[in-house]
């Protein structure tokens, strides 16, 4: 499945009648890489959520691929082309790593396993090993590469690196950037790590309490200090 655009116009949602992303709009281009960031709190989470169709739709649209997915559950989401990882690492603890893979297969071939070996060997030297025994940055691995062999068109990822040791981290993001260069998929990341996010981005957002306050390049944000510690708290070089 080729990249998808994606385009969100006026979003807002929640949980029930409590509103936590409110007019929200914004565009990535197919294969196009967006960095979202914001304090803690301020509806990052919800957005990829809200997105994948997990919360309450209360205004607005949402278009991938051009094809309108607003009113789409979140299986069907799955299957029109959209990958979500979320920060929870939904793994089957009580299934080895193959059969967590298998999981993700979405009618492929085995084989196709062999595709997400390659990008993460470590799954591979524990292909028998159950999900509780893995270290979280494995979990995190494993989670990743399920989604991955849906062969999405556009890619969630919600913090991917929380709690990794650095090593970890290095590992994760030179894989999904590799698949970022591949031009294969739309990638939207969510990370707290702002460095990591600017340096894979090729565009950011900023929110504050549900809504879009500053886009431009990567490269804009680190040069303004000042606008970086009052909308995120944190400096970056």
């Amino acid at each position: 499945m080729a990249a998808a655009a994606l385009e969100v116009d006026r979003l807002s949602a929640g949980y029930g009648p409590t509103r936590i992303i409110s007019e929200l709009s914004f565009e990535v281009s197919a294969g196009g890489r967006l960095a979202i960031l914001g304090r803690n709190g301020v509806g990052k989470t919800t957005l990829l959520a809200t997105l994948m169709g997990l919360t309450t739709h209360q205004g607005g649209r949402i278009r991938a691929g051009g094809a309108d997915i607003t009113a789409l559950k979140p299986s069907a989401r799955a299957w029109s082309g959209i990958g979500y990882v979320p920060q929870t690492r939904d793994i089957f603890r009580s299934l080895t790593v193959e059969e967590n893979l298998i999981a993700g297969l979405k009618g492929r071939d085995k084989a196709a396993l062999e595709e997400v070996y390659a990008l993460f060997p470590r799954l591979a030297e524990r292909r028998s090993n159950f999900g509780q025994q893995l270290s979280g940055g494995e979990q995190q691995m494993l989670t990743l590469a399920r989604t991955l062999l849906g062969k999405p068109s556009i890619l969630l990822l919600d913090e991917p690196l929380e709690g990794l040791a650095p090593v970890i981290c290095d590992q994760i993001m030179e894989t999904v950037g590799q698949l970022a260069q591949s031009g294969e998929m739309t990638i939207i990341l969510v990370e707290q790590q702002i460095e990591r996010a600017l340096d894979f981005a090729e565009a950011a957002m900023v929110i504050e309490r549900g809504r879009a306050v500053w886009r431009g390049a990567p490269a804009e944000l680190r040069a303004d200090h000042a606008l970086v510690d009052s909308l995120l708290g944190v400096g970056v070089r």
